[in-house]
């Protein structure tokens, strides 16, 4: 169901281009005021950059400011570029705060000028306030248009409050009890429903109250979201008072970022904000080979342990065939246990005092899949290898030698895998840093001295 409205969806934005590149503007206006503005936002992306301004202009303006915060910020530098003051300032006084911080982020600094020009002066405080926090953290994140109550009101008076100021807040179903702007509990819309209109809002408040502190890691702000189910979450500063909130949405966006991130860290690219199709070559080049260097200067070592057994390789070259085998196999049991590590740290599953139980663990699950993967191996080196095939340079030795290797470089791998992220994280690194790239590194030098080690015992090299 979902692909299929996906499906129609595209087929018409596809039309809407069609009417774009044929001009018929007073078509366009109808269709695009049935849009949501995530939609619209989507259907920008294609429209030409001398046609953006021309179809942004059609909107209705309900839906223009919040078809804005959809957009790529090389969009909305574009429009803000072709807007006039009056259009700038319309714009800019239908955003939260925290959507025109996002945008003035990722803005050069003439653009950054005119905007905080155009906005009214308490509004530059709010926006300076929230810009003076650390990135990424909760104070960088959050909105200041939040409901605010107190506690000596009653629940009609609340009410009337919500009225009177709701239409400018971000959300207005979970609202705040303040106190000489501490934060002393918090009541939802519906607890307002279902109380008496005459009950005082100290009654029915939740006092024990879940916040985050303004300096708290983003990504820490998130996982709260998806701990207690909320809709939003405040935001205090030391002293316990209340400066702003999270909101599902922004704590979604931190999600996907935190994630891309690290999946770019895991491939050993160094991360970026831009889209992959809004990246230039250059730029991406720029991304990549620095680790790409790293990780070849680092894969030297391995070429330097196969070129000092070189001599004791000539007694078995068949050994050499099965290098590859034992490399992947190791590289391929390491990711397994870091990336299990990586998002246990990620999400609070696991914590650094508890890296001799995850060690004691692996090592478990890593006696098992090497016995495994040992019997597999000698029985096709040995009965398929040898035997069918009739090649007569393997032996049960050879066989057994591979296969002893197998069962010592898994367990490796898997206390490498294990250990390395709670160390990055230990020395206050990204834990994703040590994923596939340097784990397999690592794990293929070990392997191959293991492996030799091993073939010099059994096969008297």
């Amino acid at each position: 169901m979902e692909n299929e409205t996906q499906v129609r969806l595209d087929e018409h934005l596809e039309e809407l281009l069609e009417l774009i590149e044929a001009r018929q503007f007073s078509v366009l206006r109808k269709q695009l005021a049935e849009l949501l503005p995530a939609d619209v936002a989507q259907l920008l992306e294609d429209v030409e950059d001398k046609d953006l301004p021309i179809v942004y202009r059609l909107l209705p303006k309900e839906i223009a400011a919040e078809t804005f915060t959809y957009m790529e910020a090389e969009q909305q530098q574009q429009l803000i570029q072709s807007f006039s003051d009056a259009e700038l300032r319309e714009t800019l006084d239908q955003l939260f705060v925290d959507d025109t911080v996002d945008m003035i982020e990722e803005m050069p600094a003439n653009v950054v000028a005119r905007i905080l020009k155009n906005t009214d002066a308490a509004t530059r405080r709010s926006i300076n306030d929230i810009l003076h926090y650390p990135k990424d953290s909760a104070g960088s994140v959050m909105t200041i248009e939040y409901v605010n109550l107190r506690r000596h009101m009653t629940v009609a008076e609340a009410f009337e409050q919500i009225r009177h100021g709701g239409v400018d807040k971000e959300t207005i179903y979970t609202c705040y009890v303040t106190e000489n702007r501490h934060l002393v509990g918090v009541v939802t819309v519906k607890d307002l429903l279902l109380a008496d209109p005459n009950s005082n809002i100290a009654d029915i408040m939740e006092t024990n109250v879940v916040s985050v502190n303004t300096l708290d890691d983003q990504e820490y702000v998130a996982q709260q979201f998806s701990k207690y189910d909320f809709l939003a979450i405040p935001v205090v500063d030391r002293e316990n008072r209340l400066v702003g909130i999270v909101t599902v949405d922004d704590a979604i966006d931190v999600l996907q970022e935190e994630n891309t991130e690290d999946f770019e860290k895991m491939a050993a690219i160094t991360p970026t904000d831009k889209p992959y199709m809004k990246t230039g070559v250059f730029e991406t080049w720029k991304k990549r080979i620095p680790w790409l260097l790293l990780l070849m200067i680092s894969a030297t070592f391995t070429g330097m342990i196969i070129t000092s057994f070189e001599a004791k390789l000539a007694g078995s070259v068949i050994l050499t065939a099965f290098i590859p085998m034992l490399m992947d196999t190791g590289g391929n049991s390491g990711s397994q246990a870091s990336v299990t590590i990586i998002r246990g740290l990620s999400l609070g599953e696991v914590e650094l005092r508890n890296i001799l139980r995850i060690i004691w663990k692996e090592i478990r699950v890593a006696v098992l899949c090497g016995v495994v993967l040992s019997v597999a191996s000698f029985l096709k080196i040995w009965l398929f290898d040898g035997l069918l095939l009739g090649n007569a340079d393997i032996t049960p030795w050879v066989a057994l030698t591979v296969s002893l290797t197998m069962i010592v470089t898994v367990s490796i791998a898997k206390v490498v895998g294990c250990t390395l992220p709670m160390l990055a994280k230990r020395l206050g690194f990204d834990p994703a840093v040590m994923a596939s790239p340097f784990i397999t590194t690592t794990v293929d030098a070990l392997s191959l001295l293991v492996y030799f080690r091993m073939a010099t015992w059994i096969l008297k090299l």
